[in-house]
């Protein structure tokens, strides 16, 4: 029997939680209730293996969603879609920025919501799933230091590295030998779901090639992908 997907909603007011779980439950999902952050853990302390996505009301009274969105990151591996007040455009922007997937204003049609879960849950079940962390992962002349956050050669001589650089070089080397999307890499590299159109990806590819590869223009490290997007090659030793 095919497992059903689950999907917790957190909104303090109780008839938008009911009409959502009916409109959900009718669609085939399995809905849980909470009207707020520690009716939520207390969910995920009990069934959070088993949930898929959540949908977070923003602005509620206590911790509020963006809170929760930031906590949801740190703890599960799920769908988040946000539900915001019409009009407010610095929640939807630091949703996204926290960890979000997407987001819906109030008010919403449920078909619309309805479209953005399974668009959401496809995004989530395509995620490669999260590896065992090396301490340190070798490529190349180089020693990537994952605690440290420190890239260096092989002599010792430090790679300078941006916070940003040194998150999306650690998401390549623990995915080696794999196709990653975009949309993949700023989820892997940065908890959170992309904007449309979003090329920030190429830009800090463009500058870690700068950094690690022997020829820039002709990359044998990071390479791209056409259509698909880029894939980290170990050098042929091996050591990764």
């Amino acid at each position: 029997m095919a497992r059903v997907t689950h999907i917790a909603v957190v909104d303090d007011e109780p008839e938008i939680r009911e009409s959502i779980d009916e409109y959900l439950t009718m669609h085939g999902f399995k809905v849980s209730q909470a009207d707020g952050g520690t009716a939520l853990r207390r969910l995920f302390a009990r069934q959070g293996s088993e949930i898929d996505l959540v949908i977070l009301d923003v602005r509620m009274p206590g911790e509020d969603g963006l809170s929760l969105a930031r906590w949801l990151r740190e703890h599960a591996r799920v769908g988040v879609i946000m539900v915001t007040a019409s009009g407010e455009t610095v929640d939807r922007i630091t949703g996204l920025e926290v960890g979000a997937d997407d987001y819906v204003a109030k008010p919403f049609d449920l078909r619309e919501l309805l479209a953005r879960v399974r668009s959401v849950l496809r995004r989530v079940a395509a995620m490669p799933t999260k590896p065992t962390m090396p301490d340190q992962v070798r490529f190349g002349k180089f020693i990537l230091d994952l605690g440290a956050k420190r890239l260096s050669t092989e002599g010792g001589d430090d790679i300078q590295l941006t916070s940003m650089e040194f998150d999306l070089l650690k998401v390549f080397a623990t995915h080696p030998n794999r196709v990653l999307s975009r949309d993949q890499l700023l989820d892997l590299a940065h908890g959170r779901g992309s904007e449309p159109f979003d090329r920030s990806i190429d830009i800090r590819v463009t500058r870690l090639r700068r950094k690690i590869e022997s020829v820039p223009d002709h990359p044998e490290v990071i390479k791209t992908v056409r259509g698909a997007g880029y894939m980290f090659v170990p050098d042929e030793t091996g050591r990764v």
